[in-house]
């Protein structure tokens, strides 16, 4: 089960990653009729649909260009925390398991499909949207998850919140990590006998 979450929270990073690196600074105009995807399976609500006559969207491909990022194992962890909204230095040792532990599991190449693009609700600025993303592995090979990502010196970045909830990026975390040990149980009250 670990494997699985790992892998999964790999696939959600490398889709951040390539989405920050290959972005526009202009915006194209959104589409007319956007297409529906698949309810999203952890995270976020679906998006939903862009409202007419507001700003442009950025392209699918400037999302999932930073997912790509995350996930290329010959990107450095440290050339990927820009890639997080706040990320930091301590993070780049998590990026970089993140990734191995997609290629140690035959996840790689993964592939990535932004759907259902639309501004956030809640944070102006934000783009929400349905990321699909498919493994290399015939077993199981595609997921679906809602992301955030945010907008960063003319490129994007996976929000705090969806990197939080896809990505084990504890500096302090490591993949061969042992759960703490139990406490060891309070001795018995002794009691003295009356007479």
């Amino acid at each position: 089960m670990r494997g699985i979450a790992v892998a999964l929270g790999a696939a959600a990073v490398v889709a951040a990653l390539g989405l920050a690196g290959c972005s526009q600074p202009s915006h194209p105009a959104a589409s007319p009729s956007p297409e529906t995807s698949p309810a999203p399976s952890v995270g976020m609500p679906a998006p939903s649909a862009p409202a007419r006559g507001g700003p442009p969207l950025p392209p699918a491909s400037a999302l999932t260009d930073v997912m790509g990022r995350l996930a290329d194992p010959a990107v450095p962890g440290d050339q990927k925390v820009v890639l997080i909204e706040d990320g930091s230095a301590d993070e780049a040792a998590g990026l970089d398991r993140f990734a191995a532990a997609l290629r140690d599991n035959g996840a790689l190449p993964l592939t990535f499909e932004a759907r259902d693009l639309a501004w956030s609700q809640s944070d102006p600025g934000n783009v929400v949207a349905t990321v699909v993303v498919r493994t290399a592995n015939p077993e199981g090979n595609e997921f679906t998850y809602p992301m955030e990502f945010a907008p960063a010196s003319g490129s994007w970045q996976l929000t705090r919140q969806t990197a939080d909830l896809l990505l084990a990026l504890d500096p302090g975390a490591s993949a061969t990590a042992t759960p703490a040990p139990a406490p060891a149980p309070a001795p018995a009250p002794t009691t003295t006998p009356t007479r």
